[in-house]
């Protein structure tokens, strides 16, 4: 038997030195590979101005998309979408976000940038992993909100939490499930690559999310008591499905210099 080296383990990854393997069921054969490593073949950005800006500055360098504010620091913003459309499905992708941009994964989401948002809003009072509806009539499901504690170079050494003041007046049952801050801090690994996975499912969707092998939340679109969450409203403005969607956020909040990484975009039609 051949002993199993460095270099034939990424050969057998197909890598060759740049990035990781993919997750065990993105090799199936009911999985697509929305990111090839290379280019931004299988995206766009939205055909007219949307909330956040024009689009966005996106490139690939060394088999990582990376997105920032075009020009940076101007304000504008906006959105890289799937050219394909997905409905019920199970999502998996790599993200190592600067510390301070809002960024965000969007998905069942339109040429008009509404959707359902995962958030990687990775800066002071952020939240990583939870939901958002971003549309019309938004509505924000943030329980706690992070806070870097920093080292002498600027950048976060480790994190406190607090809750959203906006949590504070939620009926019960927002959420069916939702980690601890706790359970977060130990699962987000700073300065590293971490893993983003959302399942969705549904005609009101039933959406459940991880990141790394933490499970953050289940919500149930069907029963949501959320006042803001019309369900019905919702499926009009979105559909049944919609596009995968990478964010820059609009506005003077992105520090010019810092960027959202991504990588391994994978996703299981269910």
């Amino acid at each position: 038997m051949t002993p199993l080296t460095r270099r034939t383990f990424l050969k057998a990854c197909g890598i060759a030195g740049v990035g990781l393997c993919q997750p065990a069921w993105a090799a199936e054969q009911s999985s697509t590979q929305l990111f090839d490593g290379q280019s931004l073949k299988g995206w766009h950005k939205p055909p007219q101005k949307i909330g956040h800006g024009t689009g966005g500055h996106w490139w690939v360098e060394n088999g990582v998309l990376q997105g920032e504010q075009d020009p940076p620091g101007s304000g504008n913003g906006g959105m890289l979408l799937s050219d394909e459309k997905f409905g019920d499905f199970e999502l998996q992708l790599d993200m190592n976000p600067d510390y301070g941009p809002d960024t965000g994964v969007f998905f069942r989401c339109t040429d008009k940038g509404e959707g359902f948002q995962y958030y990687v809003d990775y800066h002071e009072g952020g939240n990583v992993g939870h939901l958002r509806g971003e549309m019309d009539r938004s509505f924000a499901m943030k329980p706690f909100q992070i806070f870097a504690e920093r080292g002498p170079d600027g950048e976060p050494k480790s994190f406190t939490t607090k809750t959203d003041p906006r949590a504070k007046k939620w009926p019960k049952g927002v959420y069916e499930y939702s980690c601890t801050p706790e359970e977060w801090l130990k699962a987000w690994k700073i300065n590293n690559w971490n893993t983003a996975r959302i399942r969705c499912v549904g005609k009101y969707p039933q959406i459940t999310t991880w990141v790394n092998d933490l499970k953050v939340c289940h919500w149930n679109g069907e029963t949501c008591p959320l006042p803001e969450y019309d369900k019905e409203h919702v499926l009009q403005t979105l559909g049944r499905e919609g596009h995968i969607g990478l964010q820059i956020h609009g506005g003077k909040g992105w520090p010019v210099g810092k960027v959202c990484r991504w990588r391994n975009i994978s996703i299981k039609r269910l």
